[in-house]
């Protein structure tokens, strides 16, 4: 069963999997080894999988909205872009930003795919936050982790920019920092649209999220 799932993923790891495997006799040995083996490979895979940060306001929403991409393979709700270390929600979360974390498969879904999925989910012109939740935690940003991704990042905000010429476009283009997971007692916030739908849906259109979407971005708006 590894052997198979070793040889859909990865067929070159399939080979080297194979070969290590036939080099050994003790059937025991073998399901170990196989399991070893399998354990590794996925860990390598989840390690030097892409990942993306963004700020867009309420996390549920900015979870909800990246989950949908093709290519995208996990979206994490959490804090960054502060000092203080292991923010919480209902606690100290002061100079962070609701963030989330996206992992993706750069050969299914671009790094500039994301961007453009990301300006037409925000309002760009909110300086006091997002929608209906004002405040610095809810304030918009891009985080980027090298200088391909800040090249990306800034060229995209330049034509957002030209886009809209009368106004005033404030979602900046930060450095990463360490992201902090929601965890622990809070942890209800991860997937919290998938597992709370109705309550979700309830809070986006009281928000008037959806609405002001397509007012700034008319078609293009995905939700």
């Amino acid at each position: 069963m590894g052997e198979m799932i070793v040889k859909q993923i990865n067929p070159w790891l399939h080979l080297l999997f194979k070969r290590v495997i036939d080099m050994t006799t003790k059937t025991k040995f073998k399901t170990l080894l196989t399991f070893l083996m399998l354990s590794v490979f996925l860990v390598i895979s989840d390690a030097t999988a892409d990942k993306a940060v963004f700020a867009g306001g309420c996390f549920w929403c900015m979870e909800s909205d990246f989950e949908k991409l093709e290519g995208v393979s996990n979206v994490i709700s959490g804090f960054t872009g502060g000092k203080l270390k292991n923010p919480t929600y209902r606690g100290n979360h002061k100079g962070h930003y609701e963030a989330i974390e996206v992992t993706y498969n750069s050969e299914k879904i671009s790094y500039q795919n994301l961007l453009d999925h990301f300006w037409v989910n925000i309002d760009p012109f909110d300086a006091r936050g997002q929608f209906c939740d004002k405040g610095f935690s809810y304030l918009s940003a891009i985080f980027v982790a090298n200088d391909k991704e800040k090249l990306l990042a800034e060229e995209s905000r330049k034509k957002i920019v030209e886009q809209f010429p009368g106004k005033k476009v404030v979602t900046p283009i930060l450095k990463t920092s360490t992201f902090y997971p929601i965890k622990g007692e809070e942890n209800y916030h991860q997937n919290y649209a998938k597992n709370n739908p109705v309550r979700y849906n309830v809070y986006r259109w009281n928000c008037g999220r959806d609405q002001r979407l397509k007012q700034i971005w008319g078609d293009k708006a995905t939700h």
